[in-house]
């Protein structure tokens, strides 16, 4: 099996053991998961290629390509506090769940990702020729028979998702500098129809700018004419590490992404903005340790090497 770095987290069994064991190795055996290129059609894509925890699991290009090569078509978002938001795409309103949207980069093919479509199967074989994985199914889906199934992969790695929660940025500390609550100001007054809520987002699809033919956004999906151009309104949280921004990933800096929006500033107003954005960065969650590759080590539940 091919984890990046083939490592293992060394927890023990009596980690994952207790009355909520079974939920502790769903998250465990998910978050490996998340990091093993074996989901991948020749074992170099995971999760965390386009997910990268120091970018707030996002990307830091514009657009990712597949294993095919074949160029991606929207930029990667973050993933931080993924589990409380429905829909979860930029413009698929269908995507409603963490383990259903699990398929689109690991079984999709508009664009292909992880090029495993229609090879189901072949996960679940090389999953379960490793018996670490076996154990790890077992305890982590304790009230079935345990095998490794597509769907529980499904699952697992929802599970470790739903983890992925950043909360702990200076605003949400109340240690924001004076400039800082002076943006933050602004953007209550400017940007908080959409950008609303404890994530600053809606959850809802908007049309900014004209559509563009090569992406049409949620029509491609409704085929309603005012759809043409609509996308999801995307969290700010973590946004000083997650440029470049938009759907196309076309704005490498906020002073364009604030542009983009039809919004011009003055000097000291556009610095302020910045500066309440960027406290919205939780460098706590970049670097927390239970969230990153796992390290090299004996199997979490069989406590082998």
């Amino acid at each position: 099996m091919r984890l990046l770095a083939l490592a293992l987290l060394a927890l023990g069994t009596t980690a994952l053991a207790g009355q909520h064991g079974d939920k502790a190795a769903r998250v465990e055996l998910g978050r490996r998961l998340f990091y093993d290129a074996d989901l991948s059609r020749d074992g170099t894509m995971a999760c965390a290629t386009c997910h990268e925890q120091f970018h707030a699991f996002a990307d830091g290009n514009r657009t990712h390509p597949g294993v095919t090569d074949e160029p991606g078509r929207r930029n990667v978002p973050g993933l931080g506090n993924v589990g409380r938001f429905s829909p979860l795409t930029w413009a698929d309103p269908r995507q409603t769940t963490l383990a259903d949207q699990v398929s689109v980069p690991v079984l999709g093919t508009h664009p292909v990702e992880m090029g495993m479509a229609g090879q189901q199967g072949e996960i679940v074989r090389r999953l379960a020729a490793n018996p670490c994985y076996r154990a790890l199914f077992a305890r982590a889906f304790p009230s079935g028979d345990g095998s490794v199934t597509y769907p529980r992969v499904a699952e697992a790695l929802a599970s470790f998702e739903a983890t992925l929660t950043s909360r702990g940025s200076p605003y949400d500390r109340g240690m924001l500098s004076a400039q800082a609550r002076a943006g933050q100001k602004i953007i209550r007054r400017d940007c908080a129809g959409c950008h609303a809520g404890r994530d600053f987002t809606d959850l809802r699809f908007h049309a900014l700018e004209a559509p563009q033919p090569r992406d049409l956004g949620l029509f491609e999906i409704t085929g309603k004419a005012a759809d043409k151009g609509a996308f999801r309104t995307p969290s700010l949280r973590n946004l000083a590490v997650t440029a470049p921004y938009f759907h196309d990933g076309a704005s490498p800096t906020l002073a364009t992404a604030i542009a983009r929006h039809g919004l011009h500033y003055a000097a000291s107003d556009q610095a302020a903005i910045e500066a309440f954005l960027t406290a919205l960065t939780d460098r706590g969650f970049l670097t927390n340790a239970a969230l990153s590759l796992p390290r090299p080590g004996a199997c979490p539940v069989t406590n082998r090497p």
